[in-house]
């Protein structure tokens, strides 16, 4: 509950200023996104524990909550739900990528493509796309819709999130005008998702992470060596909940956010995973394939193609 209280009430708060600041000067509104973008990261990250059912005792209150969360981040809490539960089941897999996971080919598969093929994957990996155009798109168009083949249960999961969301911009909108609402919700979204996608690419695309064939596949080493420990500092851990831990988060999905560093502490296993640094993370950008002969990410020749 105490999540909840600092972190829903400081961003409708940063909302409030960031309106206010729009009189003042657009450079005052922009500095505020970046810290309301920071709050709005740690809710997605509420909401993705209670797709786990973890962040609070009662599946109905998970629900709850994590619907209302979806609706701040553009996000169907339902439907996501479903998608992330695959990844948590085949994480590392090579036999099974394709549902909630980073596109990654073989270095075996991009030699074999054709040419619209490596084009497209080369186009999809820029970190330009990956980490700025990518995320709006996927966050503010792609999860307006559902795949037609997915069934009444996730098309309602995106109706009802669609119509939540179209009922808090009719308000503000009304409150404070179509322009006012776009200059401060749209750098939001961009800031925030931006640096949600980093998080999660450099949990699972790092120097060194396990990736395997369906039969030598195991759940534990893909959560000790699969996923990382992004040692952030303690402000950025904090607006990002805590994700940073995310060996722990993958062997025991079920530990919520405000939990994970106390049990990275208290295991020695854990204790024992190499912990990645920023600096470190930023050559996590150059990694295209996976290479099996070798057993590692590489590039593919120029960081931006």
């Amino acid at each position: 509950m105490l999540q909840i209280a600092d972190t829903f009430l400081p961003y409708f708060a940063l909302w409030f200023l960031m309106y206010k600041s729009l009189a003042i000067s657009p450079l005052l509104t922009v500095g505020l996104a970046f810290l309301a973008a920071g709050f709005l990261v740690r809710i997605f990250i509420i909401q993705h524990d209670c797709g786990h059912g973890s962040f609070l005792g009662n599946r109905r209150a998970n629900d709850t909550i994590g619907f209302i969360a979806g609706v701040l981040t553009f996000t169907p809490y339902h439907y996501w739900r479903h998608r992330h539960a695959i990844h948590h089941a085949t994480a590392g897999n090579l036999d099974r990528r394709g549902v909630g996971d980073v596109w990654t080919m073989t270095l075996r598969e991009y030699e074999a493509a054709d040419w619209w093929t490596r084009f497209r994957f080369r186009v999809f990996r820029n970190p330009f796309l990956l980490f700025f155009v990518g995320p709006f798109y996927m966050f503010l168009i792609w999860n307006r819709f559902a795949p037609l083949k997915a069934g009444w249960r996730w098309h309602r999961s995106v109706l009802l999130t669609n119509l939540g969301i179209a009922a808090v911009m009719a308000g503000l909108v009304t409150v404070m005008g179509l322009r006012s609402y776009l200059l401060i919700q749209l750098p939001v979204v961009v800031i925030a998702m931006g640096w949600g996608v980093w998080l999660f690419y450099v949990q699972h695309q790092f120097d060194g992470v396990y990736w395997a064939r369906q039969k030598e596949w195991d759940y534990e080493k893909v959560a000790l060596e699969g996923s990382s420990f992004y040692n952030l500092p303690k402000v950025f851990q904090w607006f990002s909940g805590n994700i940073g831990f995310h060996h722990v988060h993958h062997l025991s999905p079920r530990v919520p956010n405000y939990l994970l560093e106390k049990c990275h502490l208290a295991n020695e296993k854990f204790r024992r995973v190499k912990a990645l640094h920023f600096r470190e993370s930023l050559r996590c950008m150059g990694y295209r394939v996976w290479d099996e002969e070798n057993g590692r990410l590489v590039g593919l020749g120029p960081f931006f193609w």
